[in-house]
Order: structure tokens, then sequence, then C-alpha cells
């Protein structure tokens, strides 16, 4: 049976304009769920692919068996069948190395998942860093190369548009954002299960290709002339699943095998209840507006008329996509204060936003963007600071009280409060440090200095002035004296933290000794 080619091609352009449309959207738990959508779409094409190709080798060998001159032609068939399995196989094998590398699939509400769909670094790391996606890339090239081959010399340049494979190598290079190869513009820093259907439309890539090749070997035995479609899959391809409120939700439905105008097969479509226009590749368009929020379902039709049997079929499926608002959400990574002196990591999410056109300032201090997409906000004052964020048809403000780091605790070796110590530990420490405790940022103050008192009985109190944390000079000939009896005051303990213009007073700490 013959399998036509322009619809199937179109299908695969479409469900690909899907991905990159959901990969310009900040990853929430409904993108990734599109992804799998969009994912499963075209796993259940590859497989009606494989249905209708493997029918179609027995029919151009059968029909060869007309003349001696189609001999030539049907001993390419076993060798096209061959390439596409390995080109299937080899995809297939880096696909199934991620998945398994990253823990496989779990389940979750009865369903099962990526473990670690949103996990970028396996992908990063095979794909780009050890060179598997520009062994792809020269991979999907050999097989196009290898699929025009078998196509007779005269025919191949008119005839190599109609290989799906294509390797857009370029783009990369003019991109704002450098990057390394064709791979690192592909997969780098691409989370898993965004990966998983660029691989399967690779895999479709080719299989949609050995359906081309087979359909000219078909042409050249004369068994395109004598075969019309009796098998049929209505498509419905959307732009987007997950569309905003007062968005436009647009999708191409169409069947997976069609013929366009070169095929006497009528075709009609309707969505809802409403005919649509066919385009001479077979395939129609239907939008509508996205009104209230959740999921919507909707209902296609395709009626084929055979022009041999001169019947007319018909063939419904369901379809649903989900309409959401948009929505942002600004938390502070560690505390809900902003502390003067040191970057206050933020996080924001913006569900149903593409990042480009997520605009975040702040009121009372900066924010700037990190590497791994998050924020850090710094501040020098204490009061109050806003941070906002725009982006179209929201505007978004969210205030955190500014504070100075706290004081930190004045500790003798960095362990000792006051209280009864022992003659030989009280010596054995030699310095007094300031230390934050309980402050979950990276932050260190620094000792200016303090006075150290001896009082000891039936004596005049000794005293000694020290900079700095380390006990030296006179103040560490006074701590030597210790003997028990013995009280030791610090006092005017002073200290500077991130962020301080002045050095702060910490009081004093009393040691009796033992």
């Amino acid at each position: 049976m013959s399998i036509p080619k322009e619809p199937r091609q179109l299908m695969i352009n479409v469900m690909y304009i899907v991905l990159t449309a959901l990969l310009a959207l900040n990853v929430s738990a409904e993108i990734f769920n599109a992804f799998d959508m969009v994912d499963k779409g075209l796993v259940k094409a590859n497989a009606a692919l494989d249905s209708a190709n493997s029918e179609l080798p027995a029919e151009i060998k059968k029909s060869a068996e007309k003349g001696s001159q189609f001999k030539t032609y049907a001993d390419r068939v076993d060798l096209v069948t061959a390439l596409s399995k390995e080109g299937s196989d080899y995809v297939d094998g880096i696909k199934s190395y991620l998945i398994e590398t990253s823990g496989g699939y779990e389940e979750v509400d009865g369903k099962q998942v990526l473990h670690a769909g949103r996990d970028y670094d396996v992908t990063t790391r095979l794909l780009v860093h050890d060179g598997k996606g520009e062994e792809l890339k020269a991979k999907m090239l050999e097989i196009k190369d290898k699929f025009l081959q078998f196509v007779d010399e005269g025919d191949r340049a008119s005839f190599a548009g109609k290989i799906a494979i294509n390797i857009d190598d370029e783009t990369w290079k003019k991109g704002v954002n450098k990057k390394a190869n064709w791979a690192d513009f592909t997969f780098g820093h691409m989370p898993l299960a965004a990966c998983m259907p660029i691989f399967s439309k690779f895999t479709n890539d080719i299989k949609s290709s050995e359906a081309a090749v087979l359909n000219y070997l078909a042409g050249k035995v004369g068994l395109t002339e004598e075969v019309v479609l009796d098998q049929f899959r209505v498509v419905s391809s959307p732009v987007k699943s997950y569309v905003i409120k007062g968005e436009k939700f647009e999708t191409d439905v169409f069947l997976s095998a069609s013929a366009g105008t070169s095929s006497n097969t009528g075709i009609k479509i309707s969505v809802n209840g409403a005919n649509l226009p066919v385009g001479t590749d077979g395939s129609a368009k239907w939008s509508t507006i996205a009104g209230e929020i959740g999921v919507r379902k909707y209902t296609a039709v395709a009626e084929v008329y055979n022009p041999v049997t001169k019947e007319t079929k018909s063939y419904k499926s369901e379809f649903e996509y989900e309409v959401g608002e948009r929505s942002v959400t600004v938390s502070a990574a560690k505390m809900n204060v902003l502390y003067i002196g040191v970057d206050n990591p933020i996080e924001i999410s913006a569900a149903g936003i593409p990042s480009a056109q997520v605009k975040v300032s702040m009121d009372g201090g900066n924010i700037s963007r990190t590497a791994n997409g998050t924020y850090n906000a710094t501040v020098q004052t204490p009061g109050k600071a806003f941070i906002k964020v725009s982006a179209p048809g929201i505007t978004y403000s969210k205030e955190y009280r500014v504070k100075r780091i706290p004081d930190p605790t004045p500790l003798l070796g960095g362990t000792l409060r006051g209280g009864a110590v022992g003659n030989g530990t009280f010596k054995g420490h030699t310095s007094l440090l300031p230390i934050l405790q309980d402050f979950d940022f990276d932050a260190r103050c620094n000792m200016a200095g303090f006075t150290l008192v001896r009082v000891a009985k039936r004596q005049d109190p000794e005293i000694a002035p020290n900079s700095g944390a380390t006990i030296s000079g006179n103040a560490r000939a006074i701590q030597n004296k210790a003997v028990p009896g013995d009280k030791f005051v610090f006092q005017d303990i002073k200290c500077k933290c991130p962020g301080d213009v002045a050095a702060r007073n910490l009081g004093q700490l009393v040691f009796d000794i033992q």
C-alpha cells in the first residue's frame, strides 16, 4: 500500500513547533505534562508509520514481478527498512540510556512518569560534554544521505526535499547566547522530559524518510497507480496544548496517512460539527479563543471518499487542551527577610509566561539574575524593599523587611560563652571570635577588639586592651596569670559584620577560673 507524504511531514513539523513553543515557557508541572503529551503523540505516530511501512515492502516486491526492469527497485526495499531500523535503534538507544541513567520511571497518581524529568545535568553531560549530541547529528546526516542513495541519480535533486531528516546547523551560530555547537544549542541545559519529544521527532523523521523512499520505489514499480489509501487515523497537533486565558488556541487536524491534491481520495474534516477548509496537503486548521479556565475538549471528524469502492467512511476522535492563567510567585530562598551585606537568593516563578517577557526590578535595593535562573537581591538600608515582576497582562510586587545581620555571639576559642572554666582550658584558648549562630547565609563577622580585665583576690584589677580577635601582648600576659579563684572579664567587645558602617558592641563575657 502507498503511504502519503505531505500530511505526515506536516504533522511532524507541527509537533516540533509545539515543542519549541513549550520550551519558551517557564517549566512548570503543566508544561512537563504538555511535553509528555507531545511525546506520546509522536510515539503513536511512529507506531502508525511502522504499521504502514511494514506492509509496503511486500507489495513493492510483488508488483516488481511484472517485469525484470523492476528488480533493481525491489532489491533496494530490504536495505531501506534495515537502514530505518538501524537509525531508529540508535536514537532509541540514546533515549533509553538517558532514562536508565537518571533513574528510569516512577509511578505518580497511577501513571508512569520519568523519575528525573526536570533533570538537565544528565542530558547536558552526555549529549553536550561527552559529544553524544554531535555524534547524533552526524548519524542523522549520514542516514539522510544513505536514504538518497536508494533514489535514482536523476531523481535525487527533486526528491531530496521529501526526506524528512533536517538538521539545522546554522541557527545556533547566529543566536544571542553563544553556544559551543549544534548539540549545545539543542540539548544544553534541556530538562530530560523536554528531550524525549526531540528524540521521538528524530525517530519520526527516520520513519517518515523510510516511507518516502518506499513510496518512491512503489511508484517506480507501478504500485502507486493501482492502490488507494484504506487505513486512516485522525490526528490533532496543537501549536500549544496549554494556553493562557485570552490567547488563541490553534491546532492542525488531519489524517496521519492522508493524501494531498495529487491523490483522488476525497477528504472532509469538521470540528464540533463545523466543516473546515482542507488544504492541498490534506490538513485543516481550527482555532478558538480560550475563554474559561480548565480542560476543554473538542471532537474532530474526518470523512474519506474511496474513488475505487465509491464508499465514504467517517473517522471520529476526541481531543483536549488546557486553559490556564498567568501567575507570578516570588519567594526568598532562605528567609522572608532581606539582610544587609549578603546576597539574598530570590526564587521567581512565572507560570504561563515566556521567560523573555518577564521583567524583574527592585525598590530599595538591587536584584540580578544568576546563571541557574534564580535571582540575588542586595540591600544597604534597614526598612522595607519591594521586588517587582511585570509581564504582558500581569504586574506583581512583594514587600520584604530589610534588616542588619543579627549580632554574633562572642565565644572564647569559638566555643566558650563564659561561666566556670578550668584554669588550663582558659589559658589554652588564644582568640575571641564573633560567631553567627543559626544564620543561614554565608557571612562572617570580624572582631575589632576588646578589653580584658583580670580580677584576682586581694589584688587590684589588671586591665589590657586588645585589637583584633587574637589575644596578644598585655592581654595574653594577663590571661597566662589565671589561677583558680580569678575572675576574667572580656568587656567592650566590638566587631564588624558585612554591611556595617561602624563596629557594633557585643557586651561582655565573664569567666570564673576553677
